[in-house]
């Protein structure tokens, strides 16, 4: 057995079909297929089984694939640290985010990350479910997560600050006269919103609900720079966090009364490598607040 087939059969339980986790390890469907079948006759057992919806593993499957994850990782671990030590660090590193946060903070820590490994392949993606990145963090799929809230141990949990939500406005609406707009001022606005499941509606939800509000829905969009220019076009108002508003819209963004925040707080995997480490340290750097473009509050 070898570690290439560890990974591919990974591949196929997160993808469900050898093409899909052919496409993903960027290798023929061929390659996956052949790595999956000696696998299995060298374990003497069947790993997946065949559905109408496609491959999951049988039982068996299952508690291989559980130790093959630790292999897996443990071995990347071991080159990565190997590396390091000899003053090269290489190797993959896993980052997701929830989806708005470090919008601002995280390509300039990552940028100073490549500079100073630049063997070291890293993989970045935002999530709009808090419950997904919580799953993929438990599984220890990710390396590093950012996120507002987290079950992990305070050894495992670091909260670098907090993020600042902000209501962005249409051009010409009557509310950017006001230097900070109160909740109950916006009643009976439109709502630029997100996806259903997505973290970012559950604090506009959230948020609203609180003050005894109720939002009509104007558009639901998947992205926060998409929520920003649509709602600069006057389609309706919403929330995001500050650090996500992109340039140029500066002047159509005010805080909002009571302040609204989140923490932000970096998840590493266990037992962190120097990648993650470095990181973190990186990330601790950056300026976890509003950012100054914002109109001050006289």
């Amino acid at each position: 057995m070898s570690l290439r087939q560890y990974e591919y059969a990974l591949a196929v339980a997160e993808e469900g079909s050898v093409t899909a986790a052919a496409e993903l390890l960027h290798v023929a469907q061929p390659s996956v297929s052949q790595q999956i079948r000696g696998l299995e006759r060298e374990l003497g057992v069947q790993l997946f089984a065949r559905t109408p919806t496609g491959l999951v593993p049988t039982v068996v499957g299952r508690a291989f694939l559980r130790e093959a994850e630790v292999a897996v990782t443990a071995a990347r671990r071991a080159r990565a640290t190997a590396r390091a030590g000899a003053g090269e660090l290489a190797g993959e590193l896993v980052v997701a985010a929830q989806m708005g946060f470090g919008t601002r903070q995280l390509p300039g820590a990552l940028g100073a990350l490549r500079r100073r490994f630049p063997r070291l392949e890293v993989t970045v993606f935002e999530e709009p479910s808090s419950a997904e990145l919580d799953r993929l963090c438990r599984r220890g799929v990710l390396d590093l997560a950012l996120m507002a809230a987290c079950d992990q141990s305070p050894a495992h949990a670091h909260r670098l600050g907090d993020e600042e939500f902000v209501v962005v406005l249409g051009a010409g609406h009557s509310r950017l006269a006001a230097d900070r707009v109160g909740l109950r001022e916006l009643e009976g606005e439109p709502w630029v919103r997100f996806d259903r499941d997505s973290a970012l509606d559950a604090v506009l939800l959230d948020v609203l609900r609180r003050h005894d509000l109720s939002p009509a829905t104007a558009a639901r969009v998947s992205q926060t720079a998409t929520a920003v220019r649509w709602a600069a076009h006057g389609l309706g108002v919403t929330l995001v966090p500050a650090s996500a508003v992109p340039p140029g819209h500066e002047h159509l963004v005010r805080p909002v009364a009571p302040a609204v925040t989140q923490p932000v707080i970096a998840v590493v995997r266990q037992d962190a490598g120097p990648a993650e480490t470095a990181l973190l340290d990186l990330l601790r750097q950056e300026t976890w607040s509003a950012p100054a473009s914002l109109p001050a509050v006289r």
